[in-house]
């Protein structure tokens, strides 16, 4: 919860054409870090590519969200 809004105003400082977030190293992941990633997903749809830990691909597979195509296989 501490570290989701930075990351989702980190990754919406800058313009990009495409954006990647590498959480492998990520252990925890909780509602406010879904809500971020969610957003991006919106505001970069179809150039958004998410790496995620097994911890990260657990939780998103259980909200629904793990077959989105911005998740690439842990």
């Amino acid at each position: 919860m501490a570290t989701a809004d930075t990351m989702l105003q980190t990754a919406l400082r800058e313009p990009a054409e495409h954006i990647t977030l590498d959480l492998s190293a990520v252990t925890f992941f909780d509602s406010a870090a879904i809500h971020a990633l969610v957003r991006l997903a919106q505001q970069f749809r179809g150039t958004l590519t998410v790496l995620p830990s097994r911890q990260v691909r657990r939780v998103l597979e259980i909200s629904g969200l793990g077959e989105q195509s911005w998740l690439r296989p842990a």
